[in-house]
């Protein structure tokens, strides 16, 4: 029986009135958490709460009297309503809890992770975001041949891959490979393992490490190894494959006159596959002879010149402002733009971009400043995510984080993390070398998200201080009008 077979037997999934139940009362699980993951994932169950609340398969139902308190218990109870059916905010609430609780990585919240999963696949066969939900959740799990058929499932479902799954995928596929590589290698190293594969790999380990204990290299090793052999062969959960290899290597390193050549052959296939898993394959580690921009060069490319920074908003979307953005020195764009030339303009010259999405990185502009507030994150995504010949020119670490880097304003005195809009122009504004700052269609959400298709069911996170941000912007306006806000 798998991971997720043992999960499901322990947990009910598939229907939604009890996959609601579930939430409800793992709401009630959560009261007084201190840890940030589940204090987040508390506050997207109550929106779930709401949702449901206000759901019913004939009409609206209102929410009952005593808030959420009401809420969870009639989800105890079960509903008092007809059964609902998924609809398009349900599934939304649903999805934003099981990602939630993916993130944080604790059994109960695996276990509440997958019954949603079972759940929205159950209502909606064909849901992207729910076969991409079920792919992350299986990889979490160590059960990566199935992880990889919903990855597929999930690609034959979309054109546009914008969560970098195609390479997710290739990353997975080589490091299956060379992992079977690196187990049929130690069995041709070790071939007295193969004695000890006939029995229960936990048994036969903890055998080897007493041997090891008292000094007796040659009784361990083969007892060792045919652990690892017996786990690959019943296709354990990639997470006991991985922390054991790590332990034999370790161990196996620490011998005396240990054969350096062989363990330098099977060290090489570990860290081989170790690495694909991580980030996937690199065909081109010069990133197509991209040039690295410092903070002054990237001033030097923009003094002078005009700037309009352009929304992903739905105003920008209807205002058939196109020859007048593209009539700008320089246009800057966010994330997941949407291009429809005669509303948004058709040139992209600066994209800017958060590290954790991508959208949009095949788009050829000059520049692409990709923002991101752990250093170490944001280089894995560099790495995984830029496409060589792609942009001319890429940020480096001096302008990785600008508001807080360059800016120095702490959570003292800025709270909230600030988005890639912000970071953009608060850069612009502090380098204050162009002559023309303009704002398009910032409107700060009122008229909805424009963005590239597979982009629109994001949500609007949050952990960004939206209206600091807008009373930043308006303190420095210049003029203001319905589409454009000029900071010069």
């Amino acid at each position: 029986m798998t991971t997720v077979q043992k999960r499901r037997a322990r947990a009910r999934g598939g229907e939604l009135d009890d996959c609601l139940r579930a939430c409800a009362a793992h709401s009630g699980k959560l009261v007084g958490s201190i840890d940030r993951r589940r204090v987040e994932l508390a506050e997207q169950l109550r929106k779930l709460l709401v949702v449901w609340g206000t759901t019913s398969v004939t009409a609206p139902v209102p929410a009952p009297a005593g808030g959420a308190a009401a809420l969870l218990k009639r989800a105890v109870k079960g509903p008092a309503t007809p059964s609902v059916s998924i609809g398009n905010d349900l599934l939304d609430a649903l999805l934003a809890v099981a990602n939630k609780a993916l993130e944080c990585g604790y059994d109960d919240e695996l276990n509440l992770a997958l019954v949603i999963s079972d759940t929205v696949l159950a209502q909606r066969k064909n849901s992207r975001a729910g076969w991409r939900l079920r792919a992350r959740l299986l990889e979490a799990l160590g059960e990566e041949t199935e992880a990889l058929e919903a990855y597929e499932r999930y690609l034959a479902l979309t054109d546009d891959d914008g969560f970098g799954v195609r390479a997710r995928i290739d990353g997975l596929k080589i490091a299956a490979d060379k992992e079977r590589e690196l187990f049929a290698l130690l069995g041709r190293q070790v071939p007295r393992a193969q004695d000890f594969t006939r029995r229960p790999a936990t048994d036969v380990w903890a055998e080897g490490l007493a041997a090891h204990a008292v000094g007796d290299w040659t009784q361990a090793e083969p007892r060792l190894v045919g652990a690892l052999l017996t786990l690959a062969a019943e296709d354990a959960p990639v997470q006991d494959r991985q922390e054991l290899l790590s332990q034999y290597l370790d161990l196996r390193t620490a011998v005396p006159g240990v054969d350096l050549p062989a363990l330098t052959e099977a060290v090489a296939l570990y860290a081989e596959q170790r690495r694909s898993r991580m980030r996937g394959p690199v065909t081109d580690p010069t990133v197509g002879g991209v040039r690295w921009i410092t903070l002054g060069e990237f001033r030097n490319q923009i003094a002078g010149k005009s700037i309009c920074l352009i929304a992903n908003s739905g105003r920008v979307g209807a205002s058939s402002m196109g020859a007048e953005i593209d009539a700008y020195d320089l246009v800057v764009r966010f994330n997941s733009y949407r291009i429809d030339p005669k509303h948004t303009g058709g040139r992209t010259d600066i994209h800017a971009t958060i590290h954790k999405h991508g959208f949009n990185w095949d788009q050829r502009v000059t520049t692409r400043l990709v923002f991101g507030g752990v250093s170490g994150d944001w280089k894995y995504s560099l790495r995984n995510r830029l496409v060589p010949g792609a942009q001319a020119h890429l940020g480096d670490e001096s302008l990785r984080w600008p508001v807080r880097n360059i800016g120095k304003l702490g959570n003292d005195v800025w709270s909230g993390i600030p988005t890639t809009g912000f970071n953009m122009l608060w850069l612009l504004d502090f380098l204050d070398v162009s002559p023309t700052l303009d704002l398009i269609g910032f409107d700060f959400y009122e008229s909805g998200a424009y963005r590239v298709p597979e982009a629109m069911k994001l949500a609007i996170t949050s952990v960004h201080e939206y209206t600091s941000e807008k009373d930043w912007v308006m303190q420095r306006a210049q003029s203001v009008t319905d589409t454009r806000i000029s900071l010069r």
